[in-house]
């Protein structure tokens, strides 16, 4: 079992060099490259992203990302980022506009070790998660301008594809985004 364990571990860093290797410069997202136990801070602009036709891909039962009635907050222009986490680990990303009255939401969905499947082509993912502006306060928590996610492992990692998309057909906004991956 534990030769096995090894050969698994073996696999997987290959993996993971290997995508982080051939896809650094796709025009479709960025990757971002994690340090355990440190935040890694990325800035973006929704300038440099694109309007996505069809929102259907987030609201299907195997994918659950947000639900349709929630498409307004998600129909501005999306700017796509890349990463791998390892085992065992926790992820949380923060967007934080440069203007604290842009209209900002995230969401980071997890796919098998180098796999990059983008919105549009998703059919299923091991999980996503999603924050937007909430249309009423939740008791005993309060929201600024900053919205948080945060995704996990256990036995395997994960390739995590993260979007930052602008609220009410929102396309122009600057924004950081904060990933912190505990270890």
């Amino acid at each position: 079992m534990r030769g096995l364990t090894i050969i698994l571990a073996v696999m997987t860093a290959f993996s993971v060099s290997v995508f982080a290797q051939s896809n650094k410069k796709s025009g479709d997202y960025q990757m971002v490259d994690l340090i355990a136990n440190k935040v890694v801070t990325v800035e973006g602009s929704l300038k440099n992203g694109k309007l996505m036709s069809d929102l259907g891909w987030a609201s299907r039962s195997s994918t659950a990302c947000f639900p349709s009635t929630q498409n307004a907050k998600f129909n501005g222009n999306h700017v796509l980022f890349v990463t791998q986490m390892p085992a065992r680990s926790i992820l949380k990303v923060t967007v934080k506009p440069k203007n604290s009255n842009a209209n900002l939401s995230i969401y980071g969905y997890q796919l098998a070790v180098g796999d990059v499947v983008l919105p549009l082509n998703l059919q299923s993912c091991v999980t996503c998660e999603a924050e937007h502006k909430w249309d009423y306060p939740k008791r005993g928590k309060t929201q600024d301008d900053s919205r948080i996610i945060s995704l996990n492992t256990v036995g395997v990692g994960y390739s995590v594809i993260i979007g930052v998309a602008g609220a009410n057909g929102l396309t122009d906004a600057d924004f950081t985004l904060e990933f912190s991956l505990e270890k």
